[in-house]
């Protein structure tokens, strides 16, 4: 291991692993103590997950919400940014391994590490469906899916067969959280509303679009009125919502579903997979060498502090975190890391009794369409329109920088409110291809379709 031989200052050395909402607001908190800190990141970009969905739909570009995290915290001379992957903490030595882009590792000494590193999909033991049905966790994740669904109107309209354009226009999103209920109720506006008038030889509007959900009812953790107020909206769109059904086999051509009538295989070729999360590897490191619990999910258990059995100097937040039974969404990140970062500077002003961490609930909401939302906050819920307008405001409030607000403002209102136009349809030439050439290999094509592809060079 190549050892970081950077001259220390003297300060006490901060490291942060992961540059999201808890990371993010950790060094925010430390912008004018006297320590050095490095955010280390797999990522040049703080990323603001709720909108990825967006980003996949072709509502918005990804700038608006991925801005760079050298711009994020290039007014904090205390700060440094590293691009690379954390591959082992050592708890001991107080230091952690890091491997950069171009392979060269280092060690990054700290006296405080606070680690955020999220979280990432789960297939409940199926992990061979990530291959049928990708997640959205990244902006890579939410390229690819805007490639696949964009793509799958494409060849249906390159195909005359009727068994096959079925497949290519059905959608299948598999988890009915505020993540599922958004990308299928984008979805469903795609192709109801914005593509309709764009092709020639297919009816977009006829695409089958199913929300699956293992539960009884969609969006679990809500009210019920909220909940019936939503799969009541998603099937004014067009939505086919299964509540008490789970995924039981999928493949490239289609998704086993189990309900209370037994086994169905739908064709579609496009599944969306929102119904699981797992805490990043980094929690189950952190649980060896500290003797702490983890939960199924991976998460590790944290103290009321937020620091790690026998580690005080150790902080774990967000995602990849246990903590009086948090969900794992963006404002618990957010808070944990404006505690923690608190915590750090009482530290430095030689005060240890800082009160344990205390979660304020400030309310849960979703979007299912374009003006229509639902929102639970201080004991009052909402639909339609005014609880649109609270989590608009709610999203562009938590965005970073002025001019990604005012651009998120701007293409809401381009894309969604005064025209049915997207700009952000984005198919690179390389994805498309390899959606032809998948199904070349596997002779799904008609003539038509194959003649197209056989111009494609492999």
């Amino acid at each position: 291991m190549q050892v970081n031989s950077e001259a220390h200052s003297g300060r006490p050395r901060v490291v942060v692993i992961g540059g999201g909402f808890g990371g993010v607001n950790v060094t925010r908190q430390l912008a004018k103590a006297d320590v050095d800190i490095t955010i280390v990141d797999r990522t040049n970009h703080h990323l603001f997950q709720p909108l990825l969905y967006q980003v996949a739909t072709g509502i918005m570009p990804e700038g608006l919400i991925a801005p760079a995290l050298r711009r994020v915290v290039r007014g904090q001379a205390n700060t440094k940014v590293v691009l690379g992957e954390v591959t082992g903490l050592d708890l001991e030595t107080h230091q952690v391994a890091v491997v950069a882009p171009n392979g060269a590792t280092m060690a990054l000494p700290y006296d405080t590490l606070v680690v955020a590193a999220g979280a990432t999909h789960a297939y409940f033991g199926r992990d061979e469906w990530a291959a049928y049905a990708p997640g959205m966790k990244t902006l890579e994740d939410a390229r690819h899916l805007r490639n696949q669904i964009l793509s799958a109107f494409e060849l249906a309209e390159l195909t005359t067969d009727p068994e096959e354009r079925a497949k290519d226009l059905t959608f299948v999103v598999i988890g009915a959280g505020p993540t599922g209920v958004e990308v299928v109720g984008q979805i469903a506006e795609l192709a109801h509303r914005v593509l309709p008038p764009d092709y020639r030889d297919i009816d977009t509007s006829k695409a089958r679009i199913l929300l699956v959900e293992a539960a009884p009812a969609v969006l679990g953790p809500f009210d019920k009125k909220l909940q019936r107020y939503t799969q009541d909206r998603l099937e004014r769109m067009g939505v086919e919502v299964r509540c008490n059904t789970m995924a039981v086999a999928m493949d490239d051509d289609s998704i086993t579903v189990k309900g209370s009538e037994g086994e169905e295989r739908i064709p579609a070729r496009t599944k969306v997979w929102a119904a699981g999360v797992q805490a990043s590897p980094l929690a189950g490191l952190l649980a060896t060498a500290t003797g702490a619990e983890t939960d199924r999910a991976g998460r590790i258990s944290v103290e009321p502090d937020c620091t790690l059995p026998g580690h005080p100097e150790v902080f774990a937040i967000g995602d990849m975190v246990s903590l009086n039974g948090l969900p794992g969404v963006a404002q618990p990140a957010i808070q944990e890391g404006k505690y923690v970062g608190k915590v750090i500077r009482a530290r430095l002003d030689g005060d240890t009794s800082v009160a344990p961490f205390k979660y304020f609930d400030k309310g849960s909401m979703a979007t299912i369409g374009r003006t229509h939302a639902v929102a639970h906050s201080g004991g009052m819920r909402f639909t339609g329109l005014p609880a649109y307008a609270m989590w608009a405001f709610i999203h562009v409030l938590y965005l970073i920088g002025w001019g990604n607000r005012l651009g998120t403002l701007y293409t809401w209102g381009r894309s969604l409110w005064f025209t049915k136009n997207r700009a952000h349809r984005i198919i690179t030439r390389d994805q498309a291809y390899a959606e032809m050439r998948r199904e070349q290999r596997a002779g799904r094509q008609d003539s038509t379709a194959d003649s197209r592809v056989s111009a494609v060079p492999d």
